[in-house]
């Protein structure tokens, strides 16, 4: 299974931005265990290359690590040397998506207009990240599926537990989550089976929109 297939099998991909290096194990595996498949850090984060380089061999096959906020070239070497099996970037930068696809690895760009989105798929990308999707809203994903229902689009930023369901049913690929599930609240306070407990209403609220579509 590619790794387009699986988010398209699990749609949610976790963004852990910000989280506390010494937290970032714990936090990874509070998620996994509710169900978690893809995870990224991103690369302004703390000790983000050392944790997508642990959790290699950390999660093994039980997921699948990313690395997001990749903002240039030099940011995409380093994600890649450090193991990361996709990229995600806030902006389209071509060389960048030129480069991942050399190098074998997943790239999922930034876009905002179906003009970037164009020039990203283009460039290669097998789909690409719509970015900030809760401002621009649903609409704005169903009218740009219309003639662009060719590029996979996973809507990031704005996507929560009560309109999850929403962005689905609009014909996204999948999800990215960054606070709405990498809660920092009760990472502060190690509530650890609570983050669990809150991947799983997650990944619960998927697997049923998924068998209804």
């Amino acid at each position: 299974m590619s790794i387009l297939e699986a988010l398209n099998k699990e749609k949610i991909i976790a963004i852990l931005r910000n989280v506390p290096e010494k937290k970032l194990d714990e936090t990874a595996i509070a998620l996994n265990r509710g169900g978690i498949k893809l995870i990224e850090v991103t690369m302004n984060s703390e000790g983000a290359l050392q944790a997508i380089n642990r959790w290699k061999s950390l999660f093994s096959n039980k997921m699948i690590i990313g690395a997001g906020t990749v903002l240039n070239l030099q940011m995409a070497k380093e994600a890649i040397s450090a193991g990361a099996d996709f990229l995600i970037t806030p902006n389209l930068d071509e060389e960048v998506v030129s480069y991942s696809i050399d190098q074998g690895v997943v790239i999922w760009p930034g876009v905002m207009t179906p003009s970037e989105m164009v020039r990203a798929w283009e460039a290669g990308a097998e789909a690409v990240k719509l970015f900030p999707a809760g401002l621009l809203g649903i609409d704005y994903i169903k009218d740009v599926k219309g003639p662009l229902d060719s590029i996979p689009i996973i809507a990031t930023g704005g996507v929560n537990l009560q309109n999850i369901k929403t962005f689905l049913e609009a014909g996204v690929l999948g999800v990215g989550l960054g606070s709405s599930l990498v809660d920092k609240k009760l990472i502060e306070e190690n509530r650890f089976d609570d983050l669990t407990n809150l991947a799983r209403k997650y990944v619960t609220a998927v697997n049923q929109e998924s068998s209804r579509l």
